[in-house]
């Protein structure tokens, strides 16, 4: 690579590394040695670590919510989105969500992060709930349970079965329908 980076090389390596290795990780030496560039490129774009991991937040907001309601919303065709996204969510690696959830238990900043994400993406699967058709009592305790659900799944340290964790996505998704 050359030191002609841009900040959006930064964050998706930072993004990595997050996933990979934790937050402490997140230092402009080890990420320019990754990169096989100079840490003068990691401070062209941000001013120093705390900016970058401002910044790095940011980015995991619009990758894990923003990119992926924009994108079931081109896939649905009008209909309903949350089966797709269930069968995405329990179907995917979380290491990202977790090293995320996992730095948001000791840094404010990432606490804040992580709260203002969850309320996106419950208020959407909520907001795909009542446009089904729910009542706006049971849209909001669906979606909680999803989201509840997606979270443990995430955080979860002993993955199911490949049998049992398709049991289980098969009752999530049965709450999807009415």
């Amino acid at each position: 690579m050359t030191d002609q980076l841009s900040a959006k090389d930064w964050l998706d390596q930072g993004l990595k590394t997050l996933a990979h290795s934790g937050f402490t990780a997140l230092k402009a030496e080890p990420l320019a040695k990754a990169m096989g560039v100079s840490r003068g490129s990691f401070y062209w774009h941000f001013a120093d670590v705390e900016a970058f991991h401002a910044a790095i937040l940011k980015h995991w907001r619009e990758v894990a919510a923003e990119q992926v309601i924009a994108n079931l919303e081109a896939a649905s065709d009008n209909g309903n989105p949350l089966p797709l996204l269930l069968r995405q969510a329990f179907g995917s690696k979380l290491a990202l969500e977790k090293a995320v959830r996992t730095w948001a238990a000791f840094d404010p900043a990432a606490r804040a992060a992580v709260q203002a994400i969850d309320r996106r993406r419950l208020s959407y699967v909520e907001s795909q709930f009542r446009a089904s058709g729910f009542a706006p009592r049971v849209a909001r305790a669906r979606a909680q349970i999803l989201y509840w659900a997606f979270v443990g799944f995430a955080l979860s340290d002993r993955p199911l079965p490949r049998a049992r964790q398709q049991a289980v996505l098969d009752e999530l998704l049965r709450m999807t329908r009415r």
